[in-house]
């Protein structure tokens, strides 16, 4: 699933490509991406509209028009959102000659067909390019809101953006109070943290020296403190090397990310760590694959608690 570099990498591609152009037409091809709303009313709520901005809110790309209005997509498993111009030809979608081009600058590449296989929905702008949202697995999803409900929509869902200077250790030990949780699902709770997934989430334990199974807890100052730096530096290697193509992952302009080429411990199962040599593990938590170092990723217990006459004493 991409995830917060994967997204705002589409982002930064798209602001400078698609900010003043005009939407002249939108086509919704498959209901499921619109549901429970009509996809002909989403088409004819954001044709004719000039697009303002285009911004993020964790995992969520949201495109501004004029009216107040706002297209919010979510990518989830398999999406991908490509921006197509109005001259580009189909071409073969990562060419050997330019598989190791990761620069953001460089050459735009696009699926093959002229009607791609996967389109759910596509927005023809007043340049002649296009914009294509494509998903294999059809989880992804589009909704127009009004900026009335932009709030109330993401307060149900998102918690603090990690790469605002809103996360501190002392934001991320109040989050994380009392919580019984393992360290890997409290990461991978969008509604604390926005934006983290399951390979940011290996990531940055990782570079904590963190066990997934710690319970969120049982986190103290300094292990706070390590955490936020991991989480940071994680999502910050993630967006400089354009994100994370393990499996369906393109950003705007058709092309992998290389951060897999930077993993640390997510999918190097049974390969050395990079910090101390051991064995990195695989385990499944919450339903998750999940990649650590039994050596040196410390697996914090939970405080004692103390017994009801020490409390009276204290």
């Amino acid at each position: 699933m991409p995830e917060l570099p994967e997204v705002e990498t589409i982002r930064s591609q798209l602001e400078p490509e698609i900010a003043g152009r005009r939407i002249v037409a939108a086509r919704v091809h498959d209901e499921r991406w619109t549901r429970p709303e009509d996809p002909r009313a989403l088409e004819q709520a954001v044709a004719g509209r000039l697009i303002e901005r285009v911004g993020r809110r964790g995992k969520y790309l949201v495109v501004s028009l004029e009216g107040d209005l706002h297209l919010v997509m979510h990518l989830r498993m398999t999406g991908n959102l490509l921006l197509r111009p109005a001259d580009a030809e189909p071409v073969p979608p990562e060419p050997a000659d330019l598989a190791d081009a990761r620069d953001l600058g460089g050459p735009r590449l696009y699926p093959t067909p002229s009607e791609p296989r996967h389109l759910r929905a596509e927005f023809e702008l007043d340049d002649g390019s296009e914009l294509w949202f494509t998903d294999a697995r059809r989880f992804g999803h589009g909704v127009v809101l009004r900026g009335s409900e932009l709030d109330a929509y993401f307060d149900a869902r998102l918690g603090i953006e990690p790469l605002s200077g809103e996360l501190t250790p002392q934001v991320l030990l109040e989050l994380a109070r009392g919580r019984t949780a393992p360290l890997k699902s409290f990461l991978l709770n969008q509604r604390w943290i926005a934006g983290i997934g399951n390979i940011y989430a290996d990531e940055a334990l990782h570079r904590a020296e963190l066990h997934p199974l710690s319970l969120a807890g049982s986190l103290r100052p300094e292990h706070a403190e390590a955490l936020v730096e991991g989480i940071v530096g994680a999502l910050e290697t993630g967006l400089a090397n354009g994100g994370s193509s393990i499996d369906d992952y393109r950003d705007a302009r058709g092309r992998k990310g290389s951060m897999q080429d930077e993993f640390l411990v997510h999918t190097r199962e049974g390969e050395d760590c990079p910090r101390c040599g051991g064995t990195i593990r695989r385990i499944v938590v919450t339903g998750r694959s999940t990649y650590f170092c039994p050596e040196c990723q410390v697996r914090l217990r939970r405080r004692p608690r103390r017994r009801r006459a020490a409390r009276r004493r204290a």
